[in-house]
C-alpha cells in the first residue's frame, strides 16, 4: 500500500503544512533593556556606489546584523532591539533611500525591488560576508527580495509584520484616512490643507496609535523621539515623494503575477528565516502569517498576543529572545530545521 503524500493524512483528506515555532533563547542570555536609551549615533557611509545614513550599534566581532525599517521610519526604529542583540552583533540600522537622513537613488526609485538592488550593492561594497539581515513592514519587503536575490549576502533572516500582498481594502490601515484623498490627483488640495494643520506631536500619536497593538505601552521619550523626526523629515524637500512612492511602489508589486511576486521571492530564500507577527496588526493582516512561514523552505514563526505592526518597538525583549535563539542555532552548526517543533509559538511573557 503506497504512503500518503506529503500534507495528506491516512484517511485520504488534505491537512496544511505544519508551521513551526520559533527557539527561544533564555532571557538571561539578554542584556537588561534600556528604555531610556537615545537613538544610537548616525553618519553617512558609501559603499558599492550608494550613500546611506546608518546609524551603528556596537557589538560583538565577527557577526554583523542589518535593520531595515518600514514606510515612512528610520533607522530609530530599532534602537532596542539593537541594543539587545549587541552581544551577538554589531548592529547596522539603515535609512533606506528617501527615508530618515538618507538621500533618495538617482534616478529616484521607490520600489521595494529599487531599494533591496541598492541595499545589496551597498552590502556587497562593505564587504562584511554574510549578514543577519531584519526587516520589518516595507523593510521587510525589502530584506524579502534582498535575501531571495542575493543569498551569499545573507546569513539569517528575520521578517517582521513583512509587507507581503493584502488586497482587502481597509480604511484603518492609515493613522488619518485623509492621506488617501491627499494622494488623489486633482481632488486631494483640501485634505492635504487639513493634514498640513495637524501637529508633528499629534501626527506622532496617531502613528503609534496605528502600529502599536496597545499604544499606552508606548514610553513618553518614545513619543517626543518621534515628533522631533517628523519636524526634521519635514525639511526635506523630498520626504512627501519619497512615501508617496513608496507606498505606490510598494501596493503595485502586490498585483505582480508569478515570478515577480512578494510571494515567489519567499519560495526562493534559502537563509533560515523567522517570522514575527503581532496578532493585533492593523497593518497587514495576521492571517498571513502562517503562508508566509509555509511559503519559506526554512521558516519559523513567534506570534505575538496583544502587539500590533511594530514588535521590534512594541515588544523588543520577545523579539529578540527569538531572533537569538536561530543566530544561537544556527552559529551551532544545527540550523532551523533541528528540533521540528508542531505549534505557533505564542508569547506572553518572557521569562529569565
Amino acid at each position: 500500500m503506497p504512503e500518503p503524500a506529503a500534507g495528506s493524512a491516512s484517511d485520504g483528506a488534505v491537512r496544511p503544512p505544519v508551521t513551526r515555532s520559533a527557539v527561544l533563547a533564555p532571557r538571561q542570555t539578554l542584556p537588561p533593556l534600556d528604555l531610556a536609551r537615545r537613538p544610537w549615533p548616525g553618519r553617512e557611509i558609501t559603499a558599492g556606489g550608494v550613500t546611506l545614513h546608518v546609524r551603528e550599534t556596537p557589538g560583538a566581532a565577527g557577526a554583523r546584523a542589518v535593520y531595515v525599517h518600514g514606510l515612512s521610519g528610520s533607522a530609530t526604529n530599532w534602537t532596542d532591539l539593537a541594543g539587545l542583540l549587541a552581544p551577538r552583533a554589531h548592529g547596522v540600522a539603515v535609512d533606506l533611500p528617501g527615508f530618515g537622513l538618507s538621500r533618495p537613488l538617482e534616478p529616484r526609485r521607490w520600489t521595494p525591488a529599487a531599494n533591496a538592488d541598492a541595499l545589496a550593492a551597498f552590502l556587497r561594497g562593505a564587504g562584511d560576508g554574510p549578514v543577519h539581515l531584519l526587516g520589518n513592514s516595507l523593510g521587510g519587503a525589502v530584506a524579502l527580495l534582498l535575501a531571495a536575490r542575493h543569498p551569499d549576502l545573507v546569513r539569517t533572516l528575520t521578517l517582521i509584520s513583512p509587507a507581503v500582498p493584502d488586497l482587502r481594502p481597509d480604511p484603518r490601515r492609515m493613522s488619518d484616512p485623509r492621506i488617501v484623498l491627499a494622494l488623489v490627483p486633482g481632488l486631494g488640495r483640501r485634505a492635504r490643507r487639513a493634514l498640513a494643520r495637524v501637529g508633528p506631536r499629534e501626527r506622532a500619536e496617531q502613528v503609534v496609535a496605528l502600529c502599536f497593538g496597545d499604544p499606552s505601552v508606548a514610553p513618553e521619550h518614545r513619543l517626543v523621539e518621534a515628533t522631533e523626526e517628523i519636524v526634521a523629515r519635514g525639511r526635506l524637500e523630498w520626504a512627501g515623494e519619497a512615501f508617496t512612492g513608496a507606498t505606490f511602489g510598494m501596493i503595485a508589486g502586490w498585483f505582480r503575477p508569478g515570478a515577480a511576486s512578494l510571494w515567489s521571492a519567499l519560495r526562493a530564500v534559502t537563509a533560515p528565516t523567522l517570522v514575527v507577527w503581532g496578532d493585533r496588526d492593523r497593518l497587514v493582516a495576521p492571517r498571513h502569517a502562517a503562508r508566509t512561514v509555509r511559503s519559506l523552505r526554512d521558516g519559523r514563526l513567534l506570534m505575538l498576543p496583544g502587539v500590533g505592526h511594530v514588535a521590534q518597538i512594541e515588544a523588543p525583549e520577545a523579539v529578540a529572545c527569538a531572533v537569538a535563539g536561530m543566530w544561537d542555532a544556527v552559529e551551532a552548526g544545527h540550523g532551523s530545521r533541528d528540533g521540528k517543533m508542531d505549534a505557533v509559538t505564542r508569547v506572553d511573557n518572557v521569562e529569565s
